[in-house]
């Protein structure tokens, strides 16, 4: 068999008319605080748990700040959310794995989505490559059999059609915000991406707090209900159970024969709130009237008097200095006290080349201004 070209299997693919989020669901979007979102960039794992109580795989989470640059150009600070599943079904190994790169207002920029079925002779696998570029969302479905893409499918929405979109990686961070409120956006129609990865309903619900034994321990957990209502498919349910703080305890999807759950209770995030800055009374202080405080200024006044006065008599040079200072400024009584002082002392100084101690009087004095 003659193997096909990507340009031979893709084709552009009609697009559904696109169905619009509701009021409920943008306005929950765009009030999520970046403060709420600090404590929701966590990596967690849970096993798979098959209907016979035996361990048949792993799913991971990780979502942790990062730079984003699709063209090398501009950076943006970002989200970068990562997602696996490993694990078997009926003895078939099944893998999902999604990255994606979402930004601060939880919109999606790009997401890579695979999911393989590796059938013993003959495995599939699906990619799902999302990506945003200025006012359009590009999307590509590649379908992989024996290592051969045997079809593609391209489809583009435009940026504004796309208020209060959910992808698979924002939800993470979405569930986990409304999971440490415990509280769900009653009446809110969300969009997202259905199996055909057209963009389609999606509702989430509580289904309020329930008791969960996690490890040795049994905790309090905020149970979300989340259906994607695909147009032409029966819609995907979820259940997801979360600690106090955003760590999922247990998924439960309908209809499929593995329950991912925890082992252990995790270390659960405390909020760092700020004390309030304390405020103190302010009192007068009258040092004279304080015993303590008259008694130390005494001693350090007595210490000064005594430093100084040892200064003075191993500095004899000291008082005829001032004293010729203070005869010469009384005989010529200079308006300029501050420049007559720096013209005396100037000859003193080691920094300056020696020079004459009567200089000529035509000779301009570097303290005054000439114009």
């Amino acid at each position: 068999m003659q193997k096909k070209t990507s340009d031979e299997v893709a084709k552009e693919v009609p697009i559904p008319k696109v169905p619009a989020a509701n009021k409920g669901a943008v306005e929950f979007l765009s009030l999520i605080e970046l403060k709420e979102i600090k404590y929701c960039i966590f990596g967690e794992s849970l096993v798979a748990i098959s209907e016979s109580g035996e361990t048949t795989g792993t799913f991971t989470i990780s979502v942790e700040e990062t730079s984003y640059s699709p063209d090398d150009w501009d950076e943006e600070d970002l989200y970068l959310v990562r997602a696996s599943s490993k694990g078997t079904i009926d003895g078939i190994p099944c893998t999902t794995s999604i990255t994606g790169y979402v930004t601060k207002k939880l919109e999606t920029v790009e997401q890579h989505t695979k999911e393989s079925v590796r059938f013993r002779e003959h495995p599939v696998e699906t990619r799902t490559h999302v990506v945003r570029r200025q006012d359009q969302l590009f999307v590509s479905k590649t379908v992989v059999e024996r290592d051969e893409e045997i079809h593609v499918d391209t489809f583009s929405y435009k940026r504004g059609q796309l208020h209060g979109l959910v992808s698979e990686s924002a939800n993470f961070l979405v569930m986990r915000v409304m999971a440490r409120r415990q509280a769900v956006p009653q009446d809110a129609i969300f969009l997202a991406f259905g199996i055909d990865q057209h963009i389609c309903p999606c509702t989430y619900s509580s289904l309020g707090i329930q008791k969960q034994k996690v490890g040795k321990e049994e905790a309090e957990v905020f149970v979300i209900e989340r259906v994607v209502h695909s147009v032409d498919e029966v819609p995907l349910c979820w259940q997801f159970y979360f600690l106090s703080d955003g760590h999922l305890s247990r998924r439960v999807q309908v209809g499929s024969p593995a329950t991912m759950v925890i082992l252990q209770m995790p270390i659960l995030i405390d909020t760092d709130e700020p004390d309030p800055r304390p405020v103190f009374e302010k009192i007068p202080l009258d040092w004279e009237e304080d015993v303590q405080l008259y008694s130390q200024f005494l001693d350090r006044k007595e210490e000064l008097q005594a430093s100084h006065a040892t200064y003075v008599r191993r500095h004899p040079e000291l008082r005829a200095l001032l004293a010729d200072f203070l005869q010469l400024l009384l005989l010529r009584k200079p308006d300029d006290v501050v420049t007559f002082a720096a013209e005396f002392f100037a000859p003193f100084s080691a920094e300056r080349p020696p020079c004459r101690s009567f200089r000529s009087s035509d000779k301009p004095s570097p303290f005054r201004s000439h114009v």
